[in-house]
């Protein structure tokens, strides 16, 4: 089993990787079937299948796969040029992405909201359609949204393309057993091991080159988001609250009655930052998805800050540490809260950022895999219940949360020998029970929990 760091950590946009940046890039792959298809196309629809349906206002699903049908990808996202797009959109009811030439595309009517059809593959469905002349549907192809921007066919998934296929790598660890038992054998960390894999695939260069790249965009966006202040879009009328909280802080420096949990008001508002970001439809990263996508950044941030004798050196290997739990995670259960609900993505995070801190901060594997453990362990059964459909409430916070809790499960796993009861295979099981069981009101379509308990108008 082998999941890159460049799979888990994606540059794309807000404010969520399974309804935003995934329908953009079914999209993308729609449109590069048809230009290997030999038909003439004169059209296109498009149809959102559960929780794409449900919550796809809320999370710009309309706009990603109008954007995506014209030919718009999350890697080189330009909002300017996206708006005045859409604008022709609607006036021409058509679009034109590159190499396909005028296609007629009414958002209005050909672009569906199906509430009744659930496609039996994954919670985020949706069918792409090319039409010919009379309108008549020549090419159709479903797609599934999986989570953290990862998207599959349902040819693919039905075959299991959701797991590794490629070339071999010098350690295939597919659970946390055997991630020690490889570690304890090559005398590597976790971080050295997936470097060596990643290097298996592509090159030492490029893969410094990526991941320093990844932690610019992820650091980025936390400084923009301390900058900004406003209130958030669609509707609820959240106000942006980290550049204020940030303004205390910091005119707080150099108090002597300074309190010490006020470090953790730091993790929260770099977190909240990212979030707000993300809601606003900025430029993210998925870690491991967008909805919890300030977690990890976070506690980057925490470590550089805050910690004495942190290194920026030291990033690579806590985005590599991160990754590879991402990846047991990812392989094992779900990183898509439509799957699983929230657990599966700020847990997740929290999981991943408590293994990289724990890392860097000089944890054994064993150290790191408690690290983990402790983290996922106390987000078990945490639903997915955005009010109004909007990546916001209650998502901005429990980031913040997510990275308190990432940092006190670092702590408590270096204060011990790496010896614990619950297993992280254990815990990962368990939250993918958890999922399977949890009913799909509370699983990211917005019909259960605080989305219905909190007027959102």
């Amino acid at each position: 089993m082998f999941l890159s760091v460049f799979d888990m950590f994606k540059v794309g946009i807000g404010p969520s990787s399974s309804h935003t940046m995934g329908p953009m890039v079914a999209a993308a792959k729609f449109l590069d079937l048809m230009r290997t298809s030999p038909f003439e196309f004169h059209g296109l629809r498009a149809s959102l299948h559960g929780s794409l349906a449900f919550t796809g206002v809320g999370h710009a699903t309309d706009r990603a796969t109008i954007l995506g049908l014209a030919g718009y990808v999350p890697e080189s996202y330009d909002d300017t040029k996206a708006q005045a797009t859409l604008a022709e959109i609607e006036v021409s009811g058509t679009v034109s992405p590159e190499g396909l030439g005028t296609l007629a595309f009414i958002p209005k009517t050909d672009l569906v909201f199906d509430y009744d059809h659930a496609l039996d593959g994954h919670a985020n469905g949706m069918i792409l359609m090319a039409t010919d002349a009379q309108g008549d549907v020549i090419l159709r192809q479903v797609y599934y949204s999986i989570g953290g921007g990862f998207v599959l066919t349902e040819e693919e998934l039905s075959a299991g393309k959701d797991t590794d296929d490629g070339a071999p790598v010098p350690y295939p660890f597919k659970s946390a057993t055997e991630m020690l038992e490889m570690a304890k054998a090559s005398g590597k960390n976790i971080a050295q091991m997936k470097r060596s894999n990643e290097v298996a695939r592509g090159c030492a260069e490029s893969l410094a080159k990526g991941t320093a790249r990844i932690w610019q965009v992820m650091n980025d966006c936390i400084n923009r988001g301390l900058e900004r202040d406003g209130i958030l879009p669609g509707g609820l009328n959240v106000r942006r609250r980290a550049k204020g909280i940030h303004d205390a802080l910091l005119a707080e420096r150099g108090m002597n009655l300074k309190a010490p949990h006020t470090i953790n008001d730091w993790m929260s508002v770099y977190a909240m930052a990212v979030n707000e970001e993300n809601a606003a439809g900025g430029q993210v990263v998925t870690a491991p998805t967008n909805g919890a996508a300030g977690t990890l950044p976070a506690v980057i941030r925490y470590y550089l800050d805050h910690v004495p004798g942190a290194s920026e050196s030291h990033v690579e290997d806590f985005l590599l540490t991160a990754a590879a739990i991402a990846g047991l995670v990812k392989f094992n259960a779900s990183i898509s809260g439509a799957e699983a609900g929230c657990q599966a993505e700020v847990g997740s995070a929290a999981a991943m950022s408590a293994a990289g801190l724990c890392a860097v901060m000089g944890g054994t594997p064993e150290q790191v895999e408690n690290a983990a453990e402790i983290a996922l362990e106390h987000h078990l059964g945490m639903t997915c219940d955005p009010v109004k459909g909007l990546v916001q409430v209650p998502c901005i916070e429990r980031n913040g949360l997510a990275a308190i809790k990432a940092v006190s499960a670092a702590s408590l796993a270096l204060r011990g020998d790496g010896e614990h009861f619950v297993p992280l295979d254990a815990c990962i099981e368990t939250m993918r029970q958890t999922g399977a069981d949890m009913h799909d009101k509370y699983k990211e379509t917005s019909l259960g929990g605080l989305a219905v308990n909190v007027p959102n108008c």
